[in-house]
């Protein structure tokens, strides 16, 4: 088991914790991780934000992660629900406020954030929170989002190349006491200083999302959480892939690296009653025009795809945008979740189609088991 106590963050971030397998709150900020047009779908409402997490709070979740979203993914409807999220800084700022233990966390896009704001933000949110911040790092790769800021579409590899000097401005603002210069590829910083400084020491944790073995890198540099999508049931090639990040974060840098992944959770008093409402929002009520053009934007081919892989892959993502499927009575999730840490995960962030209904379910039922497998300490 993987100890995190040495981290001088673990003193008041519950992602260092000893728990084999931590948990969070993934999209509760907008409308979550299902493209369906269910009515009791998320739709960035504030009072189910404030409930969900002060019930994870209380449950002992160590994260709580929104997503960032500048508009919807149908192009001839920018305002579609699809594009639906609060703003990510102040949400986690205000969502602190309303728990006491859970890491909290604030999603940005590079691009669209200068890192000079970024660092007084999310310092600002670290002090609030008692220390409790995480920041998660995207790239960018969402072509009409960036085009809103005037931002140019970078490829590939430029865009972790300026992710990089992102980061690095950012951990300098942080600590460094002294104002600096930094003239870079993409950002040229005059006499630069940010106070205060963050709570957490030496910096609040990072978490970013990278597939790709550019991507894996970078995450295994930069990050503290690694964050993959699972696409095996296989607990070998899934431990294969958890290892790997590992590996290259000991050997080529020289850290630790904690991998997470999420799922979508669908909660029955019967393994029939989970898939019956499954069915219901993922295909009587899949929203197929969000798919489409998130697909699109993807660079998905579906012409490309046999008609059975191209089917198995649009419901997955109406269903959780691709997760790992939770699906069942409780049992059989708590079986599905001690698969996911037998393979090496450390984290998993869970999303419901019904955030609070379905988060007290998993606390009522599901989390207990959890506890009594080994996975988890009921919290104090």
């Amino acid at each position: 088991m993987k100890s995190w106590k040495d981290d001088p963050r673990a003193e008041t971030n519950p992602l260092f914790n000893d728990n084999r397998l931590k948990l969070g709150l993934f999209g509760l900020n907008g409308i979550g991780i299902s493209m369906t047009s269910v009515p009791e779908a998320p739709n960035a409402r504030w009072p189910e934000s404030v409930a969900t997490s002060r019930i994870a709070d209380e449950a002992g979740f160590e994260a709580n992660v929104p997503y960032a979203r500048w508009r919807g993914f149908i192009e001839e409807q920018p305002g579609h629900r699809s594009g639906l999220a609060m703003d990510c800084y102040t949400w986690a700022a205000a969502t602190t406020q309303v728990t006491s233990r859970s890491g909290v966390f604030t999603t940005s896009h590079v691009p669209t954030v200068h890192p000079l704001v970024a660092a007084k933000q999310c310092a600002t949110i670290d002090l609030i929170s008692g220390g409790r911040f995480g920041l998660n790092v995207v790239a960018g790769w969402n072509k009409p989002e960036l085009d809103m800021f005037g931002a140019a579409m970078r490829d590939h590899h430029d865009r972790y190349d300026q992710a990089a000097e992102w980061i690095d401005i950012l951990r300098r603002l942080w600590t460094e006491d002294e104002a600096f210069d930094f003239d870079g590829a993409y950002y040229s910083i005059k006499r630069g200083i940010s106070l205060p400084k963050p709570m957490q020491k030496p910096f609040p944790p990072i978490m970013n999302a990278g597939g790709s073995e550019r991507g894996r890198h970078f995450a295994a540099k930069y990050a503290d959480m690694a964050f993959v999508i699972v696409k095996s049931e296989d607990p070998e090639q899934i431990r294969a892939e958890v290892d790997l990040y590992r590996r290259t974060a000991r050997e080529d840098y020289g850290r630790d690296l904690q991998v997470w992944t999420f799922a979508y959770v669908v909660q029955g008093e019967t393994e029939q009653e989970a898939r019956d409402y499954l069915h219901y929002y993922a295909v009587e009520h899949g929203d197929d025009r969000a798919l489409d053009g998130w697909m699109e934007l993807q660079g998905m081919h579906t012409q490309l795809m046999p008609k059975n892989v191209m089917e198995d892959l649009r419901f997955r993502f109406k269903a959780g945008n691709g997760g790992f499927e939770l699906v069942g009575t409780a049992d059989r999730i708590a079986e599905r979740l001690k698969l996911l840490s037998s393979a090496g995960i450390d984290g998993v962030l869970l999303g419901w189609v019904g955030f609070e209904d379905g988060i007290r379910r998993f606390v009522d039922r599901t989390l207990p088991l959890l506890v009594q497998d080994g996975l988890r300490r009921m919290p104090a």
